[in-house]
């Protein structure tokens, strides 16, 4: 009798088969909805430990931010973790684009630069990685403002930085300095948010976003630079218990063995089952990690500095 592979290859695990794995590993059946609860909230955690752990390649996206003349500042996803690679593009989308290298530089060095408003072609990037958290203030809109005004007053401006973002109903706002109760050289319409009017008495919110500062400040729009960037991005939380997780197939056993581990810790498991689970875990997180690796021919480039005296 002839005999027949399945044909298919989309074996996966949704959430509730993730967490009945892991239970029976730590030989205890998944019963009740705060099962169920305890058992997520411990995979979100685990998802965290993966994030510092390194890179994870599934994670990786690429994104493009259109520079402005003048503006320093720029918004990207609030759910980036870090950005790996970086470089400004002028002409994007044309037949005779160009991507030119940006170094990245710390807080510290980008603090040192004497004069941040110098225009040219950006050449030096400092990341700033906010948490994405909206920090409420007692400051409000002390007069109504359209969607083109540049310049906002507000009625406090000690729990503002001196630049930075806020947040009016859904617009989010990047100024670049403050005056007074004023601030001064606004940019509408941030981080994929529509410009629109505000009447007084508007509440303002700081949105601590993550951001790139970009050194010399853009010049002439005529040069079309375009910040291109690869960033690292959360991983998507853990779900409803119908849907699959985000991680590729090859990380499915690491994830229930972590989470097997993770309960373990509180399902009052003996301490030989904990130290199996742990010891599994990690195993299973070492060989998915050794295969989720960039598999490219390493080249290393001295880098020659020439002193003059």
């Amino acid at each position: 009798m002839a005999e027949y592979t399945s044909g298919t290859s989309a074996f996966n695990l949704s959430l509730n088969e993730i967490f009945e794995e892991a239970f029976e590993r730590c030989d205890r059946e998944l019963r009740t909805g705060y099962d169920f609860r305890t058992a997520r909230r411990s995979l979100n955690l685990l998802t965290v430990e993966w994030a510092n752990k390194g890179i994870n390649l599934w994670t990786i996206e690429q994104g493009q931010i259109p520079l402005v003349t003048g503006q320093i500042c720029y918004p990207i996803p609030v759910d980036t973790i870090d950005l790996l690679d970086t470089v400004i593009r002028q002409n994007n989308g044309t037949s005779n684009q160009i991507d030119i290298n940006i170094s990245r530089i710390s807080e510290s060095t980008y603090s040192t630069i004497p004069n941040k408003l110098t225009q040219g072609r950006p050449i030096q990037v400092w990341i700033n990685r906010q948490s994405g958290n909206t920090n409420a203030t007692t400051a409000t809109l002390s007069a109504t403002i359209t969607s083109t005004d540049t310049t906002i007053t507000v009625s406090d401006v000690s729990q503002l930085a001196a630049a930075g973002y806020i947040q009016l109903d859904s617009e989010i706002i990047y100024y670049a300095n403050v005056s007074g109760n004023q601030l001064i050289n606004c940019a509408r319409g941030q981080n994929n948010t529509v410009a629109a009017a505000h009447t007084s008495t508007t509440v303002v919110y700081v949105p601590m976003l993550p951001s790139v500062n970009v050194w010399p400040t853009p010049n002439s729009p005529g040069n079309q630079y375009t910040f291109i960037y690869w960033r690292l991005r959360r991983i998507q939380d853990a779900g409803d218990g119908v849907n699959v997780q985000d991680i590729p197939f090859r990380f499915v056993n690491a994830m229930v063995a972590g989470l097997a581990f993770y309960l373990a810790a509180k399902l009052g498991c003996d301490i030989q089952r904990y130290q199996a689970l742990q010891a599994e875990y990690m195993q299973q997180f070492d060989l998915a990690a050794q295969e989720d690796r960039e598999k490219a021919p390493l080249r290393i480039v001295p880098r020659n500095m020439n002193y003059y005296r």
